[in-house]
């Protein structure tokens, strides 16, 4: 038994803030070796894991657990102290005890994931190991020479391609001081001053409160990266606020579950994979920021239209004007609250620091501008909660990051991922359409109970080759990918985000889960789009950029309509929608026929309403609900 005075969340809450100032340290000096660096970050991950994660078997499980931190002590602490025998003999000569340690690390990793991330990551990064010992028994091409239990163990512990490798090397670097960045303008009141703000300028709108929490989500996943982060920080605030407006529970959770999953495509911090789609692609941090700002707008004003044409067919009021917070005035009050975000962005982009030192120098700013103005100072104990919470925020990523690790290992170990892309464009008989909405099924599938940097990482290795080899611009590709692994946060059967919103909101998980893929269903043409018309990824002339912009705002707005039944002031009847549908599809594709075929579809959509409102349909005859209902 411990002693009375020990407390174990006292214990982890030293460890994760050590955790933080660890990565700190090394984001101001940056002295150690990239093996160093990994496995003090892993080092750190696991013994919080397994101390916030405990197994349930009692005092048997806790002796358990004690052996097992120790065990991921010793497993990390090797490679910290002795990298340089390690980086001496490399994989073609490990010693003994570099074999028994990466079998030992390899079962820690996947234990960890189990325990924060899930059956599913674990469970496929097995599947993958499995086929590393059997590959001479597969049959066709996923035969293979197979590797025995020395080359794998030692391979995956300390090869660049293994545990180690980038996605664990970016947890490391990249995202950790992000996180703790995105902490610390939790702590300080960022969040809460985004939502009073969205309140004020948008509450009084009909279904207000529904858009209060799409721009609020917008704002807040700026920073926080993660669409579960997302929900559970601008939900709190936002599901409350929308179920006194009037909104159903169900309503209110599908809301925030599909305005934040739009937070991992909108810069400038974006998510963990989008430092992973840097270092894969060997460009600067900036040119992935500016081509994923249009299409993380144009998600948000899809949503948006989404909510908006769904409180306009239920006839859902806003909040009048006298109920609303002041926006100018809490803007005056508390809009200095911006700056640290304006100084990262003006880092990164105009004097063009590095990630890890833009925001290390954004997370000072945030110690220093709250203390502008009086009201919004606050207490030192603030600077110990965003530490820890920084430290605990780190966890699930880096788990998901090195089971990612050995995913990817055994994959170029087997050679797989080479001979992938040439099998999945025989699959697809060499037509693009087809490879996209293949890889647009895998990666929602492969999203399902899994973080988006890990399906990321495994679709960057196996299937974006193939995109590419097809004529497609890769940093189009890797964002296909990438969008399609954040869209199975609202993809029914496993919607994570919703999930959490229905937490939240005390909302049914099933119908959240299905309203949530509805409300972001419109998003889900914009890869396509920018996959036929890169120029939404700003990569062009000007010219072209703005004409795709325009029909790209068109189609989502068609799609929006075509979807809810009802646009604008209108509802509309079943041909006028399959007009729109048609018509959202059809400029998918750029050129001057599928721009006039489209318009000339919603033209006769148009037509149609017009000539039934002249008739004297009243725009919106149908009966209208108060609320939503059970939705």
């Amino acid at each position: 038994m411990p002693p009375r005075w020990f407390r174990l969340d006292t214990l982890i809450g030293a460890i994760a803030v050590a955790f933080a100032l660890f990565q700190l340290w090394w984001a101001a000096i940056g002295t150690l070796a990239t093996l160093q660096l990994v496995y003090a970050h892993l080092g750190f991950a696991l013994c919080l894991i397994f101390l916030r994660n405990p197994l349930p078997f009692g005092r048997a499980g806790r002796a358990l657990d004690a052996l097992i931190i120790l065990a991921a002590i010793a497993a990390c602490a090797y490679p910290v102290i002795d990298y340089l025998e390690i980086a001496r003999r490399g994989t073609g000569n490990p010693s003994d005890l570099v074999v028994v340690l990466g079998a030992l690390t390899t079962l820690l990793v996947l234990e960890a994931t189990r325990r924060v991330v899930g059956w599913p990551l674990a469970l496929l990064a097995i599947a993958f190991i499995v086929y590393g010992f059997l590959g001479p028994y597969m049959p066709g091409a996923l035969a293979h020479r197979g590797a025995g239990v020395e080359r794998i163990a030692s391979s995956l512990y300390i090869s660049a391609l293994g545990i180690a490798g980038t996605p664990l090397q970016v947890s490391a670097t990249y995202i950790a001081i992000f996180v703790i960045f995105a902490a610390f303008l939790d702590v300080t009141g960022v969040g809460k001053f985004f939502i009073d703000w969205c309140h004020g300028l948008l509450g009084w709108m009909r279904g207000g409160p529904a858009k209060v929490a799409v721009a609020a989500s917008a704002l807040m996943g700026t920073v926080s990266g993660s669409a579960v982060a997302n929900v559970v920080a601008s939900g709190t605030f936002t599901i409350p606020l929308m179920k006194r407006s009037g909104l159903k529970p169900t309503f209110a959770a599908a809301v925030e579950a599909a305005a934040s999953s739009g937070g991992q495509i909108m810069p400038p911090v974006m998510g963990a994979a989008a430092f992973i789609m840097m270092e894969i692609l060997g460009v600067p941090y900036t040119t992935i920021m500016a081509a994923a700002l249009i299409p993380g707008l144009l998600y948000f004003l899809a949503v948006l239209a989404m909510v908006d044409f769904e409180v306009g067919r239920l006839g859902i009021p806003g909040i009048p004007r006298a109920d609303l917070p002041n926006a100018w005035a809490v803007f005056l009050r508390q809009g200095h609250l911006f700056l640290p975000l304006v100084f990262l962005v003006y880092l990164l982009a105009v004097v063009q620091y590095t990630p890890v030192k833009a925001a290390f120098y954004g997370v000072l700013s945030i110690l220093v501008v709250p203390f502008l103005r009086r009201a919004t100072w606050f207490h030192r104990s603030a600077l110990i909660t965003g530490l820890r919470n920084g430290g605990i925020g780190m966890l699930e990523v880096a788990a998901a990051c090195a089971c990612a690790g050995i995913i990817v290992g055994m994959l170029m170990l087997s050679g797989l991922a080479l001979r992938l892309s040439g099998l999945l464009i025989e699959l697809s008989g060499g037509n693009l359409s087809l490879l996209l909405v293949l890889t647009m099924i895998v990666s929602i599938i492969l999203g399902m109970g899994m973080p988006t940097s890990a399906v990321y990482v495994i679709l960057a290795t196996m299937v974006v080759p193939a995109i590419v080899q097809m004529g497609v611009d890769p940093l189009a590709a890797h964002l296909f990918v990438f969008y399609f692994g954040v869209m199975s946060n609202v993809t029914p059967p496993v919607a994570i985000a919703a999930y959490a919103a229905a937490g939240l909101a005390g909302a049914t998980l099933s119908r959240t889960g299905v309203l949530a893929f509805r409300l972001a269903l419109a998003g889900f043409v914009l890869p396509f789009m920018w996959v036929y018309n890169p120029a939404l990824l700003m990569l062009g002339d000007p010219v072209g950029v703005v004409w795709a912009v325009l029909t790209a705002i068109v189609g989502v707005l068609m799609l929006a309509g075509a979807v809810q039944g009802f646009a604008f002031v209108w509802h509309l009847r079943w041909y006028e929608r399959v007009l729109l549908l048609a018509a959202a599809l059809t400029i998918i594709k750029p050129g001057l026929m599928t721009d006039a075929a489209g318009a000339a579809l919603a033209g006769l959509a148009a037509l149609s309403v017009l000539l039934r409102t002249r008739q004297g349909a009243a725009p919106s005859a149908r009966p209208q609900p108060k609320t939503t209902g059970d939705l």
